[in-house]
């Protein structure tokens, strides 16, 4: 099978699959370029409330394939198409998910750390290795990771390019939810159908608000006080029933 980045929507979640399972889901020049237009497809998509990203079979993403990074395209330098990758899916205006099992290492590791949430199956090991290859991580990558696992942690990662395991990536923050073998599936099944539930009003500002925005306050009032959901999710409480919330990302 060619490397490629598959995807399926239903019942309002997006599913993105990174399918190279020759190299362990590494990721390819042309699947690091075809991220962002898929990303922008789905975000405009009003039946997506949610995405979530895995990889194929048995492991999540092994990083970058260097094979394929030493001939980008032409005036095309390999980190940036990576980081293009990873700035799209950090923007992404609904719910992210990673589902991640296997070896989320490198390149996978930092799609991983773009998501807003990240869920794996025990035994799965994490790493971010430049220092094996003399690449300068970048800023902005560096930045992500240490805002998540703290300063700590994301020297110890990057300084020494070794492979922590699930339970240690709990509990410095890298990863939100650890589950048994054969659990994976079942969980963000049940979690993204949770999101998928939920106000997305509520869910678009807070995500700009955590990633650190300050100048949408009044946006955000203008549209709470518009879209209903409010008045919808109160009488869906009171009436104890399930709330039909309205306003979408897309209108």
């Amino acid at each position: 099978m060619e490397p490629q980045l598959e995807h399926t929507v239903a019942d309002g979640v997006a599913t993105v699959v990174i399918s190279n399972p020759a190299k362990r889901n590494a990721m390819t020049a042309g699947m690091w370029r075809a991220l962002p237009p898929l990303l922008d497809e789905l975000a405009a998509d009003p039946g997506v409330r949610a995405l979530v990203l895995t990889g194929a079979g048995p492991t999540f993403c092994a990083g970058a394939d260097i094979s394929s990074l030493r001939a980008p395209g032409p005036g095309e330098d390999p980190q940036s198409l990576a980081v293009a990758a990873e700035e799209a899916l950090a923007a992404f205006p609904k719910p992210t998910l990673a589902a991640v099992r296997g070896y989320c290492v490198g390149g996978g590791c930092q799609l991983a750390a773009a998501c807003d949430l990240r869920f794996a199956e025990e035994g799965t090991s994490f790493g971010i290795t430049p220092a094996k290859l003399g690449i300068v991580y970048a800023s902005s990558s560096t930045r992500r990771l240490t805002a998540l696992v703290g300063p700590s942690t994301a020297k110890y990662l990057l300084f020494s390019a070794e492979l922590i395991d699930s339970a240690r990536a709990l509990r410095t923050g890298l990863v939100d939810e650890v589950l048994a073998v054969g659990e994976l599936d079942k969980r963000v099944a049940e979690f993204t159908r949770v999101l998928a539930a939920r106000s997305q009003l509520t869910q678009a500002a807070a995500k700009e608000f955590a990633n650190g925005r300050t100048d949408r306050d009044a946006y955000w009032q203008e549209q709470a006080r518009g879209s209903g959901d409010t008045a919808e999710g109160v009488a869906a409480f009171l009436e104890r029933r399930d709330p039909r919330f309205g306003w979408t990302s897309s209108g």
